[in-house]
């Protein structure tokens, strides 16, 4: 699973179909009922291991800390139901789609778009776009890429921490 942690919009991507995850509340109500659909989701497809985007700590962003709550709540859930996850860097994830570390998110759809045939539009379409290329992070670690990727893209694999994995790798 790739999950592009956002308040209004999270991304998710599960066997590349993708889908995003938007709650009205607010406040910990909000940050319960995400992580929440999160282990739905989680449980209904059988999910191994998800792949979360880091922080963008050079963002600034008045939601900064609320998003710092959110990360945490669903990695702690996580943990607590004994999911592998593995955090991907923003700037991993770019240079994965894309070639290049800074890209901003609508050279990463126009990205994947163009490799991949899929269309990400309207509202969320940036979380789902960023969910399935952390998705397809993951596979491509795991051996298992659904499309080759350059050398360049494949360096950003090396900025991962992929120590959770390593029971699924050595299967």
């Amino acid at each position: 699973m790739g999950l592009d942690l956002s308040l209004t919009s999270t991304g998710v991507s599960i066997n590349g179909a993708t889908s995003t995850i938007a709650v009205k509340a607010t406040g910990p109500e909000r940050l319960s009922m995400i992580s929440e659909k999160v282990l739905d989701l989680i449980c209904e497809h059988l999910v191994d291991v998800v792949c979360v985007e880091g922080y963008s700590f050079a963002s600034r962003n008045s939601q900064a800390h609320s998003i710092g709550e959110l990360g945490g709540c669903v990695r702690m859930r996580l943990w607590e139901s004994g999911i592998p996850f593995v955090v991907v860097p923003p700037t991993s994830r770019a240079k994965f789609a894309t070639g290049r570390g800074n890209a901003s998110k609508g050279e990463v759809i126009s990205s994947i778009s163009a490799k991949t045939g899929r269309v990400f539009v309207g509202s969320g379409g940036d979380d789902e776009c960023d969910a399935w290329v952390l998705e397809e992070m993951v596979l491509t670690r795991l051996g298992v890429p659904r499309f080759s990727w350059t050398e360049v893209q494949l360096g950003a694999l090396d900025k991962v921490d992929w120590t959770p994995l390593e029971s699924l790798l050595n299967a």
